[in-house]
């Protein structure tokens, strides 16, 4: 009986596809146990995607994990002799911490490695390979690629302080120019220095046409290497490569990677399906002297997949551009901003119970939610893109990018307490605060012992009671602290509202997006 695949999910369809995929270009089945000793774990935490790990005894006694990552146990085994490249393909189960449900889920990933010699040659063919994956899929994707050597070329050239590195790398992957650049200067750079960094930002667009401008860039010997590697997977890879994206602010799992890294998108998908690149350190920490390279497809994101795709990015509908907008008075300002600049909807949305408005001619649809939801809907792919205030974004530690501040709702996030405190660092300091993962981290930092008190509402009343002894929340003008006599201690985040983009939308919806985004910016310069 002939199987019928369209009577499958998509990932059971992608899963047949892929396995014919990687078998006709020579690569075998590894079968991976379930289990992993611990200790590997603890010994290469840094190579992992998260150091948090199910462990539990076996009856043996020995303290095991359920595997959390499938390329470490095949680097660990694999071995390859000098001059040979073994080729592996896995269909496996991995168990990670959710940042949505905060417990482990498991996750569905399909994927190749290549080991040992590997060569330009080799290289292209994984990139290749990872390109008929996505086609594979029989739906719009793109293929983004990067280069480590390019960003840390740059650092280098720079001078950048190793201290100072993890935060300046976590901007550029926000593409959040306008922090990037102060806190450039706050590691001690010159204006000059702020703004080659900064530049990173616009080395994004089509292979060809972005490698021309990143030349002109270049300012280090590691950055032209760079570029002469990805000017030889461009030549390899040919017509093949026709539409791929090349984004050299990509700086993402730099302990990881170590050169060529790509990414792949599906249209209607929030997230990327695919991720990969060279790993060569953690091959060599096994088989010295080997490289590697490969990605993983994470099958359960497929799932999301329809039959009716993406707001018409077939190139045959209309592309909407879905914008969120929080109601209230900062949704009010930015709705003026976008009216005014010719994005006005159809009809106004405080004349109407819609939660849905729109303009048709202008391609873009307003969603009127909660403040504290914007993120949530542009990170999970509902909206395209949103204004929230910095203080959500950053509570919520969202993954999107954060492509303006508008400068709209300043105020700023203060340590409070009264007037004549004075803290005694022999105990832990009781904060309270609805911001909890402000406060936690923001006391991370400076390495103070805090007990976190949460609390929704009357944040001032805590420190007047002796429920706490600060607290931690947005101060605009500072009548109530002072009429509470209460004064600010400390301000250590500016807040104001910040025009957030979902990262696949960023890729399909490019053009939609930056013309919103220069109408935003011309509407506030005015």
């Amino acid at each position: 009986m002939e199987i019928q695949l369209q009577n499958f999910t998509p990932a059971e369809q992608a899963t047949f596809r892929l396995r014919a995929l990687y078998e006709g270009a020579g690569y075998r089945k590894y079968r991976c146990s379930r289990f992993e000793e611990y200790a590997l774990y603890q010994e290469y935490q840094r190579f992992l995607p998260d150091a948090q790990v199910v462990t539990f005894t076996d009856l043996d006694g020995k303290l095991r994990a359920i595997k959390p990552d499938v390329t470490l146990s095949i680097a660990k085994t694999a071995q390859p002799a000098p001059g040979e490249c073994k080729r592996f393909y896995y269909n496996e189960e991995v168990c990670r911490p959710s940042r949505e449900s905060h417990t482990f889920q498991t996750i569905h990933q399909m994927g190749l490695e290549c080991m040992g010699a590997v060569d330009a040659a080799a290289q292209a063919e994984v990139v290749r390979l990872a390109l008929q994956s996505l086609a594979a899929l029989q739906v719009p994707t793109v293929l983004e690629v990067s280069h480590m050597g390019f960003v840390t070329g740059l650092l280098d050239d720079l001078q950048v302080p190793q201290a100072a590195r993890g935060r300046l790398l976590e901007l550029l992957n926000e593409k959040n120019a306008h922090e990037l650049h102060a806190a450039a200067l706050a590691a001690g750079l010159t204006g000059e220095a702020a703004d080659a960094l900064c530049g990173l930002l616009q080395l994004h667009g089509p292979l060809g046409a972005t490698l021309t401008a990143a030349r002109q860039a270049c300012r280090s010997e590691a950055q032209r290497a760079a570029l002469e590697e990805l000017q030889a997977l461009q030549n390899q890879l040919g017509e093949d490569g026709r539409g791929t994206l090349l984004d050299l602010s990509l700086a993402d799992e730099m302990e990881y990677y170590n050169g060529l890294v790509f990414t792949g998108y599906v249209a209607g998908v929030p997230r990327a399906v695919l991720k990969g690149g060279r790993y060569d350190y953690l091959m060599q920490k096994f088989t010295p002297g080997a490289n590697a390279i490969g990605f993983a497809i994470y099958l359960d994101e497929l799932e999301r997949l329809s039959t009716q795709n993406g707001d018409g990015n077939n190139g045959e509908e209309k592309i909407w551009l879905n914008i969120a907008l929080p109601k209230g008075r900062l949704g009010d300002k930015a709705y003026g901003l976008l009216a005014q600049a010719g994005y006005r909807a159809s009809e106004d949305y405080n004349d109407t119970r819609k939660l849905v408005v729109e303009n048709p001619e202008a391609g873009v649809r307003y969603f009127l939610v909660k403040p504290s939801d914007v993120a949530i809907y542009v990170e999970h792919g509902a909206a395209d893109v949103g204004i929230v205030g910095k203080d959500i974004l950053a509570e919520s530690d969202a993954d999107v990018y954060e492509l303006l501040d508008t400068g709209m709702g300043k105020c700023r996030m203060c340590v409070a307490g009264p007037k004549d405190f004075v803290d005694d660092e022999s105990r832990a300091l009781r904060v309270a605060t609805k911001f909890v993962n402000i406060a936690r981290d923001h006391y991370e930092r400076r390495g103070r012992d805090i007990d976190i008190i949460k609390l929704n509402g009357s944040i001032e009343l805590a420190p007047i009671l002796g429920l706490s002894d600060v607290i931690v929340d947005i101060v605009e003008t500072g009548t109530t602290l002072r009429e509470n006599n209460l004064t600010v201690i400390e301000e250590f985040m500016p807040i104001s509202a910040r025009f957030i983009a979902n990262k696949a939308s960023y890729k399909f919806k490019h053009q939609q997006m930056m013309a919103l985004l220069n109408t935003m910016k011309e509407a506030l310069a005015q």
